[in-house]
């Protein structure tokens, strides 16, 4: 029993022998590794400002044309308490599908607004990934990662400002 436990022991030493430097080969092979700071680089894009400059005039004019929507309803209302019990009772009729109107505008506009900003968002996240895998494969990288999901990384390995800078050219 004695006997086969030192053949054992010897057996596994001589495979650690053997074995050691092929995984140190395996394990030393310099793996590139980088990440980037995506909500940096989506605020910072170009396009990303464009987008939400674009979005913001179509929620003004959207917001022009509620006003004028609500300044109608107001006028009706003015109008409705000078007249008499028959009048105002009509009145009430426009003034409940102006409101009904206004209503309806209100959520289509969020809709419209809400699928337009998605949709760009979505173009902009594509152009992002685009660049960081042309970026990647051109620098041979293997891993890229998103930085809100690492813990710690060090400045070293941080590649988000070459990726903004080709993303903004």
């Amino acid at each position: 029993m004695k006997k086969g436990i030192a053949l054992l022991t010897v057996a596994l030493f001589v495979a650690g022998l053997f074995v050691g430097p092929l995984c140190e080969q395996v394990f030393a092979k310099d793996s590139k590794i980088g990440y980037v700071d995506l909500a940096k680089v989506f605020d910072e894009y170009k396009k990303t400002k464009d987008a939400e400059k674009a979005l913001e005039e179509k929620g003004k004019g959207k917001e022009a044309e509620r006003a004028k929507m609500i300044e109608e309803i107001k006028k009706l209302k003015d109008e409705q308490a000078l007249l008499s019990e028959k009048g105002k009772a009509e009145k009430q009729g426009a003034i409940d599908n102006k409101i009904k109107a206004l209503q309806e505008y209100d959520g289509k506009a969020r809709t419209e607004l809400g699928k337009e900003r998605n949709e760009a968002l979505g173009n902009i996240m594509k152009d992002i990934e685009k660049v960081v895998t042309e970026y990647a494969k051109a620098n041979g990288y293997e891993l890229i990662l998103n930085s809100r999901m690492l813990l710690y990384g060090a400045e070293q390995y941080d590649i988000t400002a070459e990726i903004l800078s080709r993303l903004n050219k």
